[in-house]
């Protein structure tokens, strides 16, 4: 499943409208407290479970979401949702808010037996997500991303000459989960310099080393084309802003990613070397 598109917003100095989900009243109410002590938060509506969530995202119950929904924005700004709910999980309802327009934000708040499920998590889009048991600090860092998120790609003046039907180019925030030793680490795809597949997983290359996690080659492939990442070999995705050298080896062309001690030179396929050479050359989107 592909990324889901970035959230729009009308925030100026309002604050943001966010939805809480989760099955059970004490989890509820903690992250309910902790939202709403953030000064980015205008407004928390909440949900025990994912189906009162998306009655709620429909506008049956608020006349302020229907309002969004009409004007061509996300319902809320974003959701914090519990993936190990009854019925609907959290993952289905991520399945969900994935084939919205303009999606919310979303942020999963899982137990630390719910581990695995934070690999799926980047396949469905997800912004952020926070361990229990809750820790305010790491709350209060998951709205900062969000309220970053929501205010780059903001609604913009009709002097801009976009509108809330076009929306921003995908921003360089997205993070991925990969378990480390038995904790969760995140690693943003800013930091990434090119991708290695191993089979049905990939290696994500950062200057700080690598990390393997479960996603094949061909869906960060896609996933990634418009934040800068193109595929040079069957082996490899390189980010393209990082590419310093395209060169003639004896086995055919090659290009290195960063320079000096840190160079790495990896091989580029025949078949790939075309649409390299033009993607080169053209002029860069704005964000690269």
């Amino acid at each position: 499943m592909g990324k889901m598109p970035d959230t729009v917003s009308t925030q100026d100095n309002a604050g943001l409208l966010v939805l809480a989900v989760d099955d059970e009243a004490p989890g509820l109410s903690e992250i309910k407290f902790l939202l709403e002590s953030s000064p980015h938060i205008r407004r928390v509506l909440t949900a025990f479970d994912a189906a009162e969530a998306l009655r709620i995202l429909r506008g049956d119950y608020e006349q302020e979401v229907m309002a969004r929904t009409k004007n061509g924005l996300p319902p809320v700004d974003a959701v914090f949702a519990d993936i190990n709910m009854p019925g609907l999980s959290g993952m289905d309802l991520a399945r969900v808010l994935s084939a919205f327009r303009y999606p919310p934000a979303l942020v999963f708040v899982t137990g630390v037996e719910e581990r695995d499920a934070l690999v799926t998590a980047f396949d469905v889009g997800a912004l952020d997500f926070i361990n229990k048991p809750i820790n305010e600090e790491r709350v209060l860092k998951a709205i900062s991303r969000v309220a970053d998120r929501v205010g780059r790609t903001a609604a913009p003046t009709a002097s801009s000459g976009a509108t809330a039907q076009n929306p921003a180019e995908p921003t360089d925030d997205e993070v991925i989960p990969v378990e480390l030793g038995g904790t969760i680490k995140l690693v943003p795809r800013a930091s990434v310099r090119y991708v290695e597949a191993q089979g049905d997983y990939a290696r994500l290359h950062t200057q700080d080393g690598s990390h393997l996690v479960r996603i094949p080659l061909a869906q960060l492939e896609e996933r990634w084309a418009n934040a800068g990442f193109v595929r040079i070999h069957r082996s490899y995705l390189v980010a393209l802003p990082l590419v310093s050298e395209l060169r003639m080896t004896a086995n055919g062309y090659a290009v290195v990613i960063g320079t000096g001690e840190g160079a790495k030179e990896l091989p580029v396929s025949r078949r790939h070397t075309k649409e390299l050479k033009e993607r080169i050359v053209r002029p860069p989107k704005s964000g690269w």
